[in-house]
């Protein structure tokens, strides 16, 4: 299902997240569970300077914000550029509402670079 498609997550869902955003993340949140609920993501990573490498990224769903979730992302269809990362699924959903963010301001699906960053482990 596409961004523009998603329909707000279930009230009940998102008051269970809604302590740990504020402001604008905070009213982007029923969108971002809805994503977040549906477990995959096909996005299109975008390259400075070069062609854009398309994406699928699929997680576990879990309905508790400090659960964990553990995203797998892999580039280009190539079993060979698969990365995985575990974070808290609060942590997670806010990379997704970067997502939303990313999304309504270029019209394509892509992570964060902070996203990206942690997922190819620059901050450890």
């Amino acid at each position: 299902m596409a961004i523009p498609s998603l329909q707000p997550a279930n009230p009940r869902d998102v008051n269970v997240y809604s302590p740990y955003y504020q402001g604008r993340k905070k009213n982007a949140l029923p969108i971002a569970i809805s994503l977040y609920q549906q477990g995959n993501l096909e996005g299109i990573r975008g390259i400075e300077g070069g062609e854009s490498v398309p994406f699928v990224a699929s997680w576990n769903v879990s309905s508790l914000p400090a659960d964990l979730t553990r995203c797998r992302i892999q580039f280009d269809g190539n079993a060979e550029l698969s990365y995985e990362l575990t974070l808290a699924n609060f942590e997670f959903v806010d990379f997704l509402i970067e997502v939303i963010f990313n999304y309504k301001a270029t019209r394509k699906a892509d992570f964060s670079q902070t996203f990206y960053r942690r997922l190819l482990r620059y901050d450890d």
